[in-house]
This record gives structure tokens, C-alpha cells and sequence, in this order.
């Protein structure tokens, strides 16, 4: 293949000289696609030939793009059916990357065919109302704040050796590590095999075969092309060993990866999530292999994550670049860093719904699986000891050796977080914490200790009756009923979470600041998430409990059986029959909670999803204590 075959484009070369040039060099590229995020992530995807583009170019860069009547994007009560239209902008400041079909190849060149995917903003009624823009307006809104900040407070900063007139630019840095599960189409292994393997860490990394490391290895490649700067590709904690076909293929394969790139600008880090996942879908299917960005694909083994990271760097004049989370003298943090961690863990109650928001992911969310629970940080024992706690919700990750790699860890995201959302919202909260710190001059010495307060301990920024910080083991060395007054209540599903935007008008005040988000965004947020947990419970997950349920019957023969198999499989009847099961004097859960969505009672609702989801856990639990005693089924 071409070596100088094009896979991005640079926002240097976004001029329509530069286009025309690198489009007629590059004939393989056939096609234009726009790509708007909505406000639960969906990406926007079409097929306009590359003809057209170069016909239209002016009016593609300079005006709206394409005019679209909604339909392909989610914005309830923003793009209605009597007001449908959207207007496509393109976005001139981040990489154009070009996706290529490799089951499709270009008979002239030889080469794949090629689309130029084109990140957009969703325009409606002469508003950006998509996520790309929510977090382009956050990122602005934080730069221009903290500057103003600093050059306010100059006396504060004296010890970094700088001004604000030596600063060129605040950027925004971020980054993400992507886990998932890749598996032979239609094949499921056992349970028990996956637990076990995950309980004795045979997959963590260890090496990868055949069809899997192909696989990876070409993924990690092909990112390498694009210049997303791979760091890492491994096997994660989940799966089980696949077994060996004469031919020295695999099959039976189920396993969890996890991989690693370079970090970037908040919005590029963003978009090259998003382009990654579409190469690592791709890839592993051209080598026979199912690949899910779910949460918690497998209930009972361990679930992925998409830790999300974030720095605050200060571009300055001379060419140099400063950590401005990095204390300046002997301390965890600096006045801005410990005032950004501390915005988020007060305000996590309104960032968290655009983090956890959907049943999938509350299911990774337990206790005993690495994912955090509680809204807890961790700094380390002392100033020279970092910390690698991995029960905190976010972690503060520092190398004495090397000040300038200071970042948070938010450990809560998933593969289908919105990256987006997910930042503006922590970037906001941010901003709040830090303009405490440096409005009110408070030292690092005292925000330590606000950061480090006791349960009912009085503070200026932070809630009275929580805790905020711990060393310990969250899962092992607290209580549920100790965690639960410390941290705060954990919410248990979709409606739980989402209500903190009415229960914490307060907090979501922080999203407002600087019209970043609106009221009407935060409402087709949420009507949007509702409308997909109802629709997720009715027509996926009960559905699939029924299936389930069905699946459970009775083995034991009356010859080899014994009074405990008869009593456990009467208390699965007996569950069965009351999850599932209509009688003439009283109706099943799963009938109950069909009637509370179709009369929209979301408390209902809420409360019989956590009464089923206990219920179908301990059946489940049952027929496996069931099975086992069985000597022959």
C-alpha cells in the first residue's frame, strides 16, 4: 500500500487550496461524511460523494454544510417534529480523518475506498445544541476564566516564577483508556470458567494468540497511521482461554482488552475516542470477531471502564510549558489543582448523570470489580508517596520524577460515556472548585485539610456531614451502612441518577456559569436518558429476564433426588412464578413495572427495577446452588 496514502488532515491545511490539493492526490478518497454528536453520543454518519464536496467547498467550509430534518440525531424538545431542522457547521479546528473500507477497494488506485469524516456542530435555529460544541464552549469558557484568575490574583502565583502576560495559552489536556470484549460470533462460554479465571488473573496480561493478537496488533498499527500515538495494548482482567482448532485457528474466544493512546487536546481527545472505536470494530471483525463497548456485557465478571484523565497545562511565551496542577513547593498539589479535584468531588452529583446513563452501566458500578462506588479521592500516605488506590472514585496520578505528568484519574467512566459531556461537566465543576481556592486566597496548607475533613467536620466549600478523601480500601475496610454516611448515597439506577438535576439545583447552577450548558440542553438531556432507560427496560432487559427465567427448569429426577433439591427448586418455582407470572388475584413484577412505564410513574418504576434486579440476582444465585447438588442432569 501507498506509504503517503492520506489517513487525516491536519486544521492547517482545513483552507480550500490545501483540500483541493490533497483530495485530487488522493482519488481513493471517494466520499464526505459530517459527523455531529448528539446529546447521548450518537454520531451522525452519510455518504456525500466527493464530487460534490469540491463543487460546494465554499459553502461546505464557510456557511452551513448540510441541512438535515433531525431525524438522524436524538434532541428531544429541541428538534421536534414541527421544528425538525438542523444545520450542519464544520469545524475547522480539529484533525479530519479519513475511514477506510477495506472490503472495498478502489479499481483506479488499488487502494481502499476512502471517506473524509468531517466533525460538525448541530445547529438548531441558529443555536449549537450537539455535544461537540457543549464541550468546545466549556473548554473556552475554563481557559479565559482561569486566565482571568490568575491575572487577577497575581500575587498568587509569584512562586511559579510567572504572570499572566507570560502565559501564551491555558490547554485543556485529556485522555482516555478504552476496555472492551472481543468473542467468536455465537459462541458463550461458561460463567463459572470466566469467574474462576478472573478470580486466579490468568488473562491479566498475559499473552495474546492467533486470531485475538492479529487482531490487536494491527489495531495498534493502524492507529499509528493515523497519529493517535499508541502507548499501550493488553489483556485486561476478564476472559478465559480459547481453545486450540487442528488448524491452529481459535475458537471459543472471550476475552477483555484494554488500549492506550497518547493524550491530547479535551475536544481531539473526544473525537479520536470516538474514530478508535470505529477501527477496533472494524479490525477485529475482518479477523472473525465480535467486539462490545458495553459496560457490563457479562453480569458476574468484570465490567470495562474508560478511565478519562485531565491536566491543565499553561502554554507560555518562551516556548515552555507548565503543570499548573504541580505544586510549586513541597505539597500534593498546587492551589489550582487541589481547588479543581475539590469542584468535582462537590459537584460530582451533577456531573455523574452525564457519566452513568444507562442500566448497562450501573451493573459495573458494585462493589468487589475495581469500579468506583463512592465520590472519595486519593492522594497518597504522604508528599512522597503517590497513591494507587483503585477504589476511589478519582485519583490523583504524579511522578516525583517527572512534575509535569500531574493529572486526575476519574475512574467512573464507561466505553459509552460521552466523552464530551463527560468532560465539559468535570470542566466546569473545576473551574468552580479552583475559583474558591483563588478568590478567596486559601493555601494549599488549608485546602489540604478542607480536602482531608473528618465526617460533620465544618468547611467553607466542602459539605459538613461527608468525607472526601481516603486512603483505605473502600470496598473492604468500610460498612455499606458506614460508606453510605461518609461518601453519600450511591444511586442505583438511571432515574436515581438523574434526578440529582432537580434535587441539586444548587450544583447544576455550576453548569450554567458562562452559558456552557442551558436549561433547555439539561432537559433534552434528560428526557432523552429517561426515554432510554424506559424503552432499555421494557423492550431489552425484561424481555431478557424472561428468557432467562424460562430457561429455568426443573432437573432433578425423583429417584436420585433428595429433600434439598426439592425445597430449592420449590423456592425457584416460587420465584419464578412471582417475577414473571400473572395470577387472577395479583399481578407479576414484571407486569407491574410494564404498567408503571406505560402510566410514565418513574419512582414506581425506579423502585420495581431495583426490587427485579435484586430478585433475578438471587434466582439466578438459586439455580446455580440447585444445579451443583445435582448428581445427574
Amino acid at each position: 500500500m501507498d506509504k503517503n496514502i492520506c489517513y487525516f488532515i491536519k486544521p492547517e491545511k482545513h483552507t480550500k487550496k490545501e483540500l483541493i490539493k490533497t483530495l485530487n492526490e488522493n482519488p481513493q478518497i471517494k466520499f464526505v461524511s459530517l459527523a455531529g454528536v448528539d446529546l447521548i453520543g450518537h454520531e451522525t454518519d452519510e455518504k456525500i460523494p466527493i464530487s460534490l464536496f469540491l463543487k460546494n467547498i465554499d459553502v461546505f467550509l464557510e456557511k452551513t454544510a448540510v441541512q438535515t430534518d433531525g431525524s438522524s440525531v436524538y434532541l428531544p424538545e429541541i428538534a421536534t417534529l414541527n421544528d425538525a431542522k438542523l444545520d450542519m457547521k464544520v469545524d475547522l479546528d480539529v484533525n479530519w480523518f479519513v475511514d477506510y473500507n477495506y472490503d472495498n477497494i478502489d479499481e483506479e488506485t488499488n487502494l481502499p475506498i476512502g471517506t473524509l469524516k468531517i466533525p460538525v456542530f448541530l445547529v438548531h435555529d441558529r443555536e449549537a445544541v450537539c455535544s461537540r460544541y457543549i464541550l468546545k464552549k466549556a473548554v473556552s469558557y475554563f481557559e479565559s476564566e482561569l486566565l482571568k484568575l490568575i491575572k487577577e490574583n497575581k500575587e498568587q502565583f509569584k512562586e511559579f516564577g510567572i504572570s499572566s502576560k507570560d502565559i501564551e495559552k491555558i490547554e485543556i489536556t485529556s485522555a482516555t483508556e478504552l476496555e472492551f470484549w472481543v468473542k467468536t460470533p455465537e459462541y458463550e462460554r461458561n460463567l463459572e470458567e470466566l469467574t474462576s479465571s478472573q478470580e486466579l488473573h490468568e488473562q491479566y496480561w498475559a499473552k495474546t494468540r492467533a486470531e485475538v493478537r492479529s487482531a490487536l496488533e494491527k489495531t495498534l498499527i493502524e492507529m499509528e497511521k493515523y497519529g493517535f500515538h499508541p502507548e499501550m495494548g493488553h489483556k485486561e482482567v476478564g476472559g478465559v482461554k480459547a481453545k486450540l482448532n487442528q488448524d491452529g485457528s481459535l475458537s471459543g474466544i472471550m476475552e477483555q482488552l484494554e488500549i492506550d493512546w497518547k493524550y491530547d487536546e479535551a475536544i481531539q481527545t473526544a473525537d479520536n475516542e470516538m474514530f478508535i472505536k470505529n477501527i477496533i470494530r472494524e479490525i477485529f471483525r475482518q479477523n472473525g470477531m465480535d467486539v462490545t463497548f458495553l459496560a457490563k456485557p457479562i453480569p458476574g465478571v468484570a465490567g470495562s471502564g474508560e478511565h478519562t484523565h485531565f491536566g491543565v497545562i499553561a502554554k507560555l511565551k518562551d516556548g515552555r510549558s507548565l503543570n499548573l496542577f504541580t505544586p510549586a513547593k513541597k505539597h500534593f498539589l498546587s492551589k489550582i489543582g487541589y481547588g479543581a479535584l475539590m469542584g468535582i468531588l462537590k459537584n460530582y452529583e451533577i456531573i455523574n448523570p452525564f457519566i452513568t446513563s444507562s442500566n448497562e452501566a450501573f451493573k459495573r458500578l458494585k462493589k468487589g470489580f475495581e469500579a468506583p462506588i463512592c465520590i472519595a479521592t486519593s492522594l497518597g500516605k504522604d508528599f512522597d508517596t503517590p497513591s494507587r488506590n483503585r477504589t476511589i472514585l478519582i485519583g490523583l496520578i504524579r511522578d516525583e520524577e517527572n512534575p509535569s505528568a500531574t493529572h486526575f484519574e476519574l475512574r467512573s467512566p464507561n466505553p459509552h460515556t460521552n466523552t464530551y459531556l463527560c468532560i465539559a461537566s468535570c470542566l466546569m465543576a473545576m473551574l468552580d472548585g479552583i475559583n474558591y481556592a483563588i478568590s478567596n486566597n486559601v493555601d494549599e496548607d488549608n485546602l489540604l485539610r478542607e480536602l482531608s475533613k473528618e465526617y460533620g467536620e465544618d468547611a467553607n466549600y466542602l459539605e459538613k456531614n461527608r468525607v472526601y478523601r481516603t486512603e483505605n480500601n473502600i470496598f473492604d475496610d468500610f460498612t455499606d451502612e458506614e460508606r453510605e454516611k461518609m461518601f453519600g448515597k450511591v444511586p442505583s439506577n438511571v432515574y436515581e441518577n438523574i434526578k440529582s438535576f432537580d434535587e441539586q439545583r444548587e450544583k447544576l447552577e455550576v453548569l450554567f456559569n458562562g452559558d456552557v450548558f442551558s436549561s433547555k440542553i439539561v432537559d433534552s438531556y434528560r428526557i432523552a436518558i429517561i426515554d432510554k432507560w424506559l424503552t432499555e427496560l421494557e423492550y431489552r432487559i425484561i424481555p431478557n429476564f424472561m428468557k432467562d427465567i424460562r430457561n429455568f427448569r426443573i432437573l432433578h429426577d425423583i429417584n436420585t433426588s433428595n429433600e434439598l433439591d426439592i425445597l430449592n427448586w420449590a423456592e425457584i418455582d416460587r420465584l419464578r412464578n412471582e417475577i414473571m407470572k400473572d395470577s387472577v388475584n395479583e399481578k407479576s413484577l414484571f407486569t407491574q413495572i410494564k404498567v408503571a412505564i406505560e402510566n410514565r410513574d418513574l419512582n414506581l418504576v425506579s423502585e420495581l427495577q431495583n426490587e427485579i434486579y435484586f430478585k433475578m440476582e438471587y434466582l439466578k444465585s438459586l439455580y446455580g446452588r440447585y444445579k451443583m447438588n445435582l448428581l445427574d442432569i
